[in-house]
Parts: C-alpha cells; structure tokens; sequence
C-alpha cells in the first residue's frame, strides 16, 4: 500500500532533504486517477527504502494541493532533494513512472 501523504506531514516526509518522493495527487471521484492508483501502490512496494511514494487526496489536503499549483488530477510530481525535479500531469504506464524514478536514484 502507498505512503499516505498529508498537509500535516507532507513537509517532513515528501520534502526531505535527502530523499526522493514521488506523490500522486487524485481523488475518489477521478476515473484516471483509479487507473494510477495501483500503479502506485506496486512501485511504492518496489522501490521502499529507495523512495517514498505515495498518494495525497486532494479533497481532503487542500493546502499541499495549492501550494503546488495542483489544477487536474491525478498529477504526480517528483522530488528530489526538497525540490520538485518534475510534474507529469494525467495518466502514465508503469514503465514510464520506473522511468522517471530511476532518472532520479
């Protein structure tokens, strides 16, 4: 199961200093967003104590979603390092997100 991110902890755990995130912002009403959602949860499970992967519902965590400018959904940014190194907006296979990942580790 992926990280569950929040506007309480998103800042220690998305943003830390040396680490990789990678967060799926979605929400329960979002067809595409149901498509990545498993997706998800496999590289959370493949790529632990490498990265930290996750999920951040929009619905419910406004503040992260504002911050970072999150208008469609589902959107998964890549940080690296405390700073966001990419943005992909829509849906994605898994190869391309493994892609993605992998750039950064």
């Amino acid at each position: 199961m992926a990280f569950e991110f929040t506007d309480t902890n998103f800042k220690e755990t998305a943003l830390a200093e040396n680490g990789i995130a990678v967060v799926d912002f979605w929400a329960e009403w979002c067809g595409p967003c149901r498509l990545v959602s498993p997706i998800i949860d496999e590289l959370s499970s493949e790529y632990a104590g490498k990265a930290q992967i996750g999920k951040l519902n929009v619905d419910h965590n406004p503040e992260v979603s504002m911050q970072f400018g999150v208008r469609s959904i589902p959107t998964i940014l890549f940080i690296k390092n405390g700073k966001v190194v990419e943005k992909h907006v829509g849906t994605a296979t898994k190869a391309t997100l493994k892609q993605k990942i992998d750039a950064l580790i």
